[in-house]
């Protein structure tokens, strides 16, 4: 397999990462998100919220790996999200057919360095579905530690869009070195 190019995403890559948010959300997060709004119009909130995102990147950065064949992972970082638990990897998604191939931890490295590079708080954290037992195992590979759960918000602040009461957990880095590439 070729090895993925590294670069910030720009607002005309909304729709590529938009689709493949909503391709992780469809193949992960079932049992959580209701399956009407899974197979609903998902694809097309994904897209509308990442071309918002894209056009004001203030505070963030959002790094893409693309091969030859399209995108393969993206990963987006909210700088200073938390005055305690530091920036928030507030996405991670690497296309099924490219996970466990290291796309991820290289991602979670380059969140790391935007970290060092642009955070006052050198930490990060994020939240992973208590359901998704492979990322959370993933995270702790690369040194981070499960702390709290709670109850996932619903997308949109519709509660609809959820299946019963799913929960979150929040691993976190406290100290960016802390970060294992693998």
């Amino acid at each position: 397999m070729t090895s993925p190019r590294f670069r910030a995403a720009a607002r005309g890559d909304a729709e590529k990462v938009g689709l493949l948010h909503a391709e992780s959300w469809r193949r992960h997060y079932r049992g959580a998100y209701a399956d009407a709004y899974l197979d609903g119009d998902v694809v097309q909130e994904r897209v509308a919220e990442w071309s918002a995102r894209l056009a004001d990147q203030t505070g963030t950065a959002t790094v893409l790996a693309e091969d030859p064949a399209g995108l393969a992972a993206f990963v987006h970082v909210m700088f200073d999200k938390d005055d305690r638990w530091g920036s928030l990897v507030d996405n991670l998604h690497v296309s099924h057919d490219r996970q466990r191939g290291g796309i991820g931890a290289a991602l979670m490295a380059r969140a790391a360095a935007a970290v060092a590079s642009h955070a006052v708080r050198k930490a990060m954290y994020l939240w992973v579905l208590e359901q998704n037992t492979a990322a959370q195992g993933f995270y702790r590979a690369i040194g981070g530690t499960g702390l709290d759960l709670t109850p996932v918000p619903p997308p949109g602040g519709v509660p609809q869009r959820l299946d019963g009461v799913p929960l979150m957990r929040r691993f976190v880095w406290p100290d960016l070195p802390d970060v294992v590439v693998r």
